[in-house]
């Protein structure tokens, strides 16, 4: 039954998600021949000038990865993607596969030869997407019979994620699992009927009983001459997959419940040893301490302000994060965060340098602010181009080996610290062993009191020796060959970055993070805009693909904590169009919003977004961003329509928000007493002593204005809730605090601030366990 099953039911091999090829410069003396690709029949005259124009177009420092060169150097292979600006994309541009890119011309074709079309998905710092890579795509007899018997299109699942989406849901259906590298063949009306990840290439390689290039050919096969059958099956997938995008509404917005239903789940799957959720391999997934510390602030249950703590202090401690030079790995391969995948994505350190802030704002431990100015420091210095929008991540492996670029042995450190070596190995666990293949993964392993008791130093000798045995570090491992960086810019993930910088800016006192913040959001406002539309991504002078539902989201989410930590109300204008402009595109007037816009492209089914994962829904993203706004701008409308969106959604909140804990943070700020907190300045920074307690408070359910006194009556046509406000009497700054229509005292003391800010709506729930 095994080559029956292909047609529906796939084989799902071994990880999902290596990069040894090796590298040449473009040269001009390319031939015509030098472009057939095994198995493909040859490319016109034109099209052939337009692709060495294109590869002229890269400029000298294009490196074409790839294992195939001319006895000059030149690539021997190219093909569509060299068109593309996707460094993901790119990076497949010399495969000897016939590859194109996602659009209706491949589909055409499919449909004029009679073919199925291979979908390969993937992006430019995926392990396992390389591996794929040099094993088959660059394999030229995997190559021919893939150019032979299929149209082959390679997505970057980062450009579109809507496609992205769709044929995992069919992938997670067939298989149960997925991941990427994403394998799928379809019909050419796009309808999937075999799905997988990571093929090995052949028969017995890497213990695989059954190969990619045998899987092709059974499929090949199939397809031909048993036709009919494969497309029964495939239309009933494509009616499963529509299926899976029914949401239970419920008939009103979930109550209190919800939240303590939620948080006992989390407690029940909390690792008490080395924290985090569930066993290995282990995600950040930083909304779900978000919700924790919302549980915590609610109830005062000291089990939920624990998990919080105890999780993100064994996540900085760990290999996960980099002590060397800032900013978390994609997840964690072992259960006590040590081994990362080494990958960094801007999403994730965005979220985590927001879970961060709050924590330290929930705590005043100045050891979480550190890891917060770490987190931001890092992506100032590496991951912000010049034009000021922030790069989408690095990938894991350098030189072909993964994590070669962050590791080191004890010989390596004391080359260069020298006598500081005794500190470094003590605290960060450095053996002649190691941790990890021979070599070692910093990580803390004792406490700097323990370190300085055992090497008879005080605590001040020790910090000082490893902040600069760190620089030194720092220093040495630049000069190593660095992991390929993707340098697109997603408004997506800028979203999420410039929320985590404003907020952080404010939190933190710090103004150049809100400066950031600034920029970033100027640069997708002036580049990622076009015609009134948001455009999804950016890279070298190029932005394209409509926005999805996600990009509107989270840039409005950005915009409005830019707005919070600046004052700057023009923010919040831009938040506020722009909310409108999601709903003229994007919402079901049943409730929730579609991922994609109305005018966008018809995929199988057009999906309502939902899972908080790695990433956080549009959908929960948007009904906090409606919440907000309407405290701010006291429109009902947009409360209403977030009511929308939480009653959609109802039933699965209800179960407890496991799937998603982001939308539950919007659900607890609907059903809070959510304080408008005002303070208006008669002087530049009169209001410091104000702000600065509302930058010490935990304060998630709030919205909060800062303004000088002659801008309130401008500001009042945006923000009815600043109208009369004024610094009373002989104050400089006067501190207002409402909620419900109801105000407490104007005061221009920081302590009866504080006092008034300790008002919280509790909910009584049983302590978690």
């Amino acid at each position: 039954m095994r080559n029956r099953g292909l047609l529906l039911v796939a084989l799902f091999a071994l990880p999902a998600c290596r990069s040894a090829c090796s590298r040449a410069s473009p040269k001009d003396t390319m031939t015509e021949t030098t472009l057939a690709l095994p198995g493909a029949d040859p490319y016109t005259p034109e099209l052939v000038a337009k692709m060495k124009a294109a590869l002229a177009s890269q400029g000298p420092d294009y490196e074409p990865r790839t294992h195939h060169h001319e006895p000059d150097g030149a690539p021997k292979y190219i093909n569509r993607l060299i068109f593309e600006t996707s460094p993901y994309l790119l990076q497949h541009a010399h495969n000897p596969v016939n590859w194109f890119p996602w659009g209706d011309e491949a589909f055409a074709l499919a449909e004029k030869l009679g073919r199925p079309v291979f979908l390969s998905v993937g992006y430019s710092t995926c392990h396992w997407c390389h591996v794929m890579e040099r094993e088959s795509f660059e394999d030229p007899e995997i190559a021919a019979y893939i150019n032979t018997h299929f149209v082959p299109i390679k997505v970057d699942r980062e450009e579109r994620p809507d496609v992205d989406s769709v044929y995992m849901t069919a992938v997670q259906l067939m298989t149960g699992r997925g991941g990427w590298p994403m394998t799928v063949v379809m019909t050419p009306d796009r309808i999937p009927f075999f799905g997988g990840t990571y093929f090995p290439p052949r028969d017995g390689d890497r213990g695989a009983q059954i190969g990619f290039l045998t899987i092709l050919q059974r499929l090949a096969g199939a397809y031909e001459t048993d036709r009919p059958r494969i497309l029964d099956s495939a239309k009933r997938l494509a009616e499963a997959i529509k299926k899976t995008n029914e949401h239970e509404a419920s008939p009103g917005v979930p109550g209190t419940e919800a939240l303590a239903t939620a948080a006992a789940a989390l407690a029940n799957r909390y690792d008490p040893t080395f924290g985090g959720f569930g066993r290995a391999p282990k995600f950040p997934r930083p909304s779900t301490y978000e919700l924790m510390l919302r549980y915590w602030r609610r109830t005062q249950d000291p089990k939920a302000l624990e998990i919080v703590r105890h999780s993100l202090a064994r996540m900085k401690d760990g290999g996960i994060y980099d002590h060397v030079g800032g900013g978390f790995a994609r997840y964690s391969t072992d259960a006590k965060w040590l081994v990362p995948h080494f990958e960094k994505m801007l999403y994730d350190n965005a979220q985590l340098a927001s879970a961060y802030t709050q924590l330290y704002r929930a705590t005043n431990d100045e050891e979480f602010a550190r890891v917060v100015r770490d987190i931001l420091d890092y992506v100032l210095r590496e991951m912000t181009s010049d034009e000021g929008g922030f790069y989408s991540a690095t990938d894991a492996d350098s030189e072909g080996e993964e994590g070669k670029f962050f590791v080191w042995t004890p010989a390596q450190i004391e080359a260069v610290v020298g006598d500081r070596a005794k500190y470094v190995n003590a605290y960060y666990g450095v053996t002649e062993r190691g941790n990890f293949e021979g070599h070692n993964i910093l990580n803390v392993t004792k406490s700097h009191e323990d370190v300085a008791s055992a090497l008879g130093v005080t605590v001040d000798e020790l910090k000082t020796g490893l902040a600069e045995a760190r620089q030194q570090l720092y220093d040495a491992r630049e000069k190593r060959i660095h992991p390929i960086l993707d340098d697109k810019v997603l408004t997506e993930w800028n979203g999420q970055m410039i929320g985590a910088f404003a907020a952080a800016g404010f939190a933190l006192g710090e103004p150049k993070y809100i400066a950031a913040a600034r920029r970033a959001a100027d640069f997708v406002l002036a580049e990622l805009t076009r015609d009134g539309r948001l455009l999804r991504a950016y890279r070298a002078g190029e932005a394209k693909h409509l926005g999805v539902l996600e990009d509107y989201a989270f840039f409005i989410a950005g915009l409005l904590d830019l707005f919070e930590a600046s004052g700057e109300v023009a923010y919040l204008e831009r938040a506020k169009a722009l909310q409108a402009d999601q709903d003229r595109l994007f919402a079901d007037e049943a409730g929730g919003y579609f991922g994609t816009a109305t005018d966008g492209e018809a995929l199988l089914v057009r999906e309502k977004p939902i899972y908080d994962g790695a990433q956080p829904s549009g959908n929960s993203v948007a009904a906090m961003n409606l919440l907000r706004l309407h405290e701010l701008t006291s429109d009902d409308a947009l409360r209403a329509r977030a009511d929308g969106v939480l009653r959609t959604f109802g039933e699965a909140l209800k179960r407890g928000a496991m799937e998603n804990p982001k939308m539950a943070l919007a659900l607890d700020f609907r059903l809070d007493r959510v304080k408008q907190i005002v303070v208006v300045e008669a002087e530049p920074d009169a209001g410091a002593p104000l702000v600065e307690v509302l930058r010490k408070r935990f304060l998630p359910n709030s919205v909060v204005v800062v303004l000088a006194e002659d801008a309130v009556d401008e500001a009042a046509k945006t923000i009815p809730l600043v109208e009369g406000k004024r610094a009373m009497g002989d104050a400089k700054a006067t501190a207002y605090v409402c909620f419900q229509q109801t105000c407490k005292k104007p005061t221009s003391d920081p302590k009866l601030l504080a006092e008034q800010l300790e008002d919280v709506e509790k909910i009584e729930a049983t302590p978690l366990q």
